[in-house]
């Protein structure tokens, strides 16, 4: 990787670029830092936001300030172990029908695949949450297969529901709150990824390895039924 840039982001944030792009390479390097932070946090430090492809700090200025910082991250960028943080291994449940199920049969024709093939390799890609953004707990997900690769939509939709599985460009997603959205949704997990009362909020966190789950109907009924009773359904707890 070439040397990170150190950006100000007014007087009170600094962002550590480590390549103009998104990246993989560049995600390992900005989830390994944010470990390492959040393990030894720097003075006036106040939070870590990873990215694809950044790491942005917010200080407290009275504490420090954006040379301290810099100088102190150089040593700490230079000891990172890339591909060392791992996350928690997630089991997602999907309903390839119902109300999120907007472009399904659109993809379908577009690729001239028939629906179980599309699906098929939807299921079977190895996804991680490379970052948490755009809203509370909305999960970017790397790993897409490129065959499924398909440009934002030139009408944004006002509202896609929670919950939706997402394909915009080469990236994946899985809304966590109801939104507009450019992107083609072809399927639906009944896990709240964002409640507010939770003692985590977010469901999801960057590094965590998804492994989708086919369901029908009647179990994502029970499923979203439970999920609305407040059980998480998972253990977020659980390592990899």
């Amino acid at each position: 990787m070439p040397a990170p840039r150190f950006l100000p982001c007014g007087d009170a944030a600094l962002t550590v670029e480590f390549a103009p792009g998104i990246d993989a390479a560049a995600n390992a390097l900005a989830l390994a830092l944010a470990a390492d932070l959040e393990a030894a946090p720097l003075p006036g430090l106040c939070d870590v936001l990873p990215t694809y492809r950044s790491l942005t700090l917010s200080y407290d200025p009275c504490v420090t300030g954006f040379a301290t910082l810099r100088a102190a991250l150089r040593p700490r960028i230079a000891a990172l172990r890339p591909g060392a943080v791992e996350g928690a291994v997630r089991s997602i449940p999907v309903f390839y029908g119902g109300p999120a199920c907007l472009d399904l049969a659109r993809l379908t024709a577009e690729k001239g695949m028939t629906e179980d093939a599309l699906i098929a390799l939807h299921l079977g890609a190895a996804y991680r949450v490379a970052m948490i953004g755009f809203a509370p707990g909305f999960a970017y997900l790397s790993g897409l297969p490129a065959a499924l690769a398909t440009p934002r939509r030139a009408e944004v939709r006002q509202r896609v529901t929670e919950g939706a599985l997402g394909i915009g460009g080469g990236q994946a997603s899985v809304n966590s709150v109801a939104a507009p959205s450019a992107w083609s949704y072809i399927g639906q997990t009944p896990l709240r990824l964002f409640d507010a009362a939770r003692a985590r909020p977010c469901l999801l966190a960057p590094g965590d390895r998804l492994r989708l789950r086919r369901i029908g109907e009647a179990e994502f009924d029970t499923l979203a039924a439970r999920a609305c009773r407040g059980e998480i359904l998972f253990d977020p707890e659980t390592p990899a």
